[in-house]
């Protein structure tokens, strides 16, 4: 058994260096949301920012439902914080509806086609003064995907600044393939921290008022300081990908929602939409990458 373990932990490392990690420029021509200039400026840039898509009672909605998946969490007083409601789309009704909101999967579409696999969502919390950063990293790094085709929606739960630490992009670095990174030396949300991350110009901050969204590519290098302010700092992330990509670990492709259109090839499992939240510790595969 221990043999057979070792063999199968040998072959999901060799299946993950093998991963096409590179960057397939956008070729939409007829986009649904976003302007032939915003799709040239994303196969550049490796970004979109800011993008409307909630008004402002709808986005005091989704800070409002944040606040009881919080609450809701801190009272199960299991050791976990304000990072750690990850994954929670196939279990959360409220989460799953972000997650299928037609405005928001018009923007993708015109980024990935129209056949739209959810694989993955996470809230970065930065409650205030929290010391913790995001290191600089590219996110497909971290994931058993291929082709590296996802696209991550940053959707604003409270108004993202500098001052609170709001995540910031190294443009084009999407389009140099894996970057250098060594193991991060201080308090930090992950683990993984591009080395020598001057040689990359300077950082834009995506700076967002609640109920905008950002769009960027997997390989984009970025990260987001602690948060120094008095003012929380909460964003959702959502990973979408068309259903060409491969899930090199078989459990990943059973937590995906198929958003719009379908997905032939049966590899993405498609949950529908569940009743209620539930947080309780499930297992499954971690939605990691950082911002």
């Amino acid at each position: 058994m221990e043999i057979q373990q070792k063999a199968t932990l040998q072959e999901k490392r060799a299946a993950k260096e093998q991963r096409d990690l590179s960057f397939e420029p956008v070729a939409t021509t007829a986009p649904l949301r976003l302007t032939r200039e915003q799709i040239a400026f994303y196969n550049q840039e490796g970004y979109i920012k800011p993008l409307p898509v909630f008004d402002s009672p709808k986005a005091e909605s989704n800070r409002r439902y944040f606040d009881t998946l919080l609450a809701q969490l801190n009272a199960m007083r299991d050791g976990r914080d304000s990072y750690a409601i990850n994954g929670y789309h196939i279990c959360c009704e409220g989460i799953w509806d972000i997650v299928t909101t037609p405005a928001i999967l018009d923007y993708v579409q015109d980024i990935i086609g129209p056949d739209i696999v959810a694989w993955g969502s996470h809230f970065f919390c930065k409650l205030p003064h929290d010391p913790k950063s995001v290191p600089w990293h590219q996110d497909a790094s971290y994931w058993p995907l291929s082709p590296a085709r996802t696209v991550t929606v940053w959707l604003a739960i409270d108004d993202a600044d500098v001052e609170n630490a709001a995540m910031q992009f190294l443009p084009a670095t999407h389009r140099l393939g894996p970057l250098e990174w060594k193991s991060a030396d201080r308090p930090a949300v992950l683990d993984q921290e591009i080395v020598g991350i001057e040689r990359f110009g300077t950082p834009v901050a995506d700076e967002l008022k609640a109920g905008e969204m950002s769009l960027h590519a997997d390989m984009l290098a970025h990260g987001s300081t602690p948060n120094y302010s008095a003012r929380r700092r909460c964003g959702l992330t959502i990973r979408y990908c068309p259903p060409h990509v491969r899930a090199l670990d078989a459990n990943w492709a059973k937590q995906a929602i198929i958003c719009r259109g379908e997905d032939a090839s049966g590899h993405w499992t498609h949950n529908p939409r569940p009743q209620g939240d539930d947080l309780t510790p499930r297992h499954k595969p971690k939605s990691i990458g950082g911002n």
